[in-house]
């Protein structure tokens, strides 16, 4: 099920906390790069965001939701930015990530441009932003041996 995360309730900041770190974790495994801003977040870091997050919930064998994956962004006139895109690692590969992004891209219709950046690295996320027709529009260098890339969605405003 997806919905929104309230950052007003304290128990949904520390799931979303718990579930950031778990995914970043990973992330800056695969990029080789430890400082990745989101493993810096605490709860009030979060409580204090003006991203908009949404939560995709599951429920485990004994019917107690779980926080699956999150997905947050920031708008700007007809541009959406996709700031944090997260999954937690027991439930890689099954679909979470594509139906976050799913979600953003139905969520905004007022938007004409996504942006969403990730590392070089991160080959499952490069995969999944390009299957859902994001093209490569940047890269910048953050630390030795370590490069962000840009995708961008362009679409028309209906």
């Amino acid at each position: 099920m997806m919905r929104p995360i309230p950052l007003d309730d304290v128990q949904a900041v520390l799931e979303l906390l718990a579930l950031q770190s778990s995914a970043y974790l990973v992330e800056a495994e695969l990029i080789g790069y430890k400082d990745i801003p989101p493993l810096k977040d605490s709860p009030l870091t979060l409580r204090c965001s003006k991203e908009t997050f949404t939560g995709y919930y599951l429920n485990d064998p004994e019917e107690r939701e779980e926080l699956a994956g999150a997905i947050a962004w920031e708008e700007n006139g007809t541009e959406l930015t996709i700031t944090r895109m997260m999954v937690h690692p027991r439930h890689f590969r099954q679909g979470v990530a594509s139906a976050l992004i799913r979600h953003a891209l139905a969520a905004n219709p007022q938007a004409g441009r996504f942006v969403v950046s990730t590392g070089e690295a991160n080959l499952p996320a490069v995969s999944l932003y390009e299957k859902f027709g994001f093209h490569r529009t940047g890269k910048r260098t953050i630390a030795p041996s370590v490069a962000l890339v840009t995708f961008e969605k362009r679409r028309s405003i209906q």
